[in-house]
């Protein structure tokens, strides 16, 4: 099972005279200004939405590392109930791979409205598709394609990567984390086992759901593994709500925080944050799996060096529908997870592309 051949795609000409991008061979801090040019240049809308919304990762691995014995009995308490409602524990020991397809539907979101709230997506929506392999625990390899673009990611339990036309093939840095959309209700098994371990955080309503929520924080170590001289990664948190009545997640957010600063310049920091509304609860072999749900994404920019004066904000929003999931497809080998040959370890990774100007 290869992996499609990429549609043909002209490179991206950044707005910045001093970008001298040469390909492969551009250097980090040319990277940096492509792409932050890329994130608020409106004729870039596709390739921006694809970055951001096409296959971010979670930001902790599948199997966290937290000592068992810091785990909250409320936590335990709500992943027991969220594994009663979705039945997944009957599947535990026999589930080897997941298979997925879906569509979603991309626009930018132009103006902020009162309180923050979306005024309306005032760009052109893009509609598309997608294909998703996972073979437990941590190989994976998503294919979607929206208009004329289509962007390619995997992990073979190794090296998470990810190829795109503008960009070609780059491996994420840092340790091999899971993709966010299995977590958007596809793979409750993969929720249970990584919210078992999660800080209990009270209660909140959330559209007008009562919610349990359960908080997750990316440690130190990994932040480090995903910085560099020039970008540093300072946080990374994810928050799970459960409903109270039902047990299903039904609420998925994370955020994080980079600081970015080339040699003689300003610090710049970016902050993303990813909300995912999780609906359309269907049973699939006995199991619960979400069928539907909307992505909404804010990039907020600042730092002392921005013209005009003052953060600038970008937001996108997604909505999706899965169409056909299926546990334990015959075929499915371990080589359908090889990456890439020209995977390139030293390009930057996800944290600014994979899911905001962090990746």
């Amino acid at each position: 099972m290869g992996r499609l051949a990429p549609l043909s795609e002209e490179p991206i000409n950044a707005e910045d005279d001093n970008t001298n991008s040469k390909g492969r061979g551009q250097t980090w801090r040319n990277w940096i200004k492509t792409h932050f040019s890329l994130v608020f240049n409106k004729k870039s809308d596709l390739k921006i939405l694809l970055s951001v919304l096409g296959c971010p990762l979670f930001p902790v691995p599948v199997h966290p590392k937290q000592p068992f014995n810091e785990v909250s009995s409320s936590a335990q308490y709500i992943i027991q109930h969220f594994a009663a409602a979705t039945g997944c524990r009957k599947l535990e020991g026999t589930v080897k791979n997941i298979f997925a397809t879906g569509k979603v539907t991309m626009a930018m979101v132009d103006d902020l409205g009162s309180a923050g709230s979306a005024a309306g997506a005032t760009g052109v929506s893009q509609k598309g598709c997608f294909v998703m392999w996972q073979m437990v625990p941590n190989n994976w390899l998503i294919e979607l394609v929206v208009g004329s673009h289509k962007v390619v990611a995997g992990s073979d339990g190794s090296v998470a990567w990810r190829h795109t036309p503008w960009l070609g093939a780059h491996a994420a840095k840092g340790g091999v984390r899971p993709l966010r959309r299995a977590f958007q209700g596809l793979d409750p098994m993969a929720i249970s086992a990584v919210f078992s371990l999660a800080q209990y955080m009270g209660e909140k309503r959330i559209s007008g759901i009562d919610c349990f929520v359960l908080k997750l924080s990316a440690d130190q170590t990994d932040l480090a593994e995903r910085s560099d001289s020039t970008a540093e990664m300072i946080k990374h948190v994810v928050f799970g709500y459960f409903s109270q009545r039902s047990g299903l997640l039904v609420h998925l957010e994370d955020s994080y925080l980079t600081r970015i600063q080339s040699p003689g310049t300003h610090p710049t920091y970016w902050e993303t944050t990813m909300s995912t509304r999780i609906d359309d609860y269907r049973t699939v072999e006995g199991v619960m799996v979400s069928h539907a749900g909307q992505s909404s994404v804010i990039i907020t920019r600042f730092g002392d060096n921005l013209k005009p004066p003052g953060p600038a904000i970008t937001r996108m929003e997604e909505t999706w529908t899965i169409d056909d999931l299926a546990f334990n497809v015959p075929g499915l080998s371990i080589d359908c997870f090889i990456p890439p040959t020209d995977v390139q370890k030293d390009f930057p990774e996800e944290d600014l592309v994979w899911g905001s100007p962090s990746d």
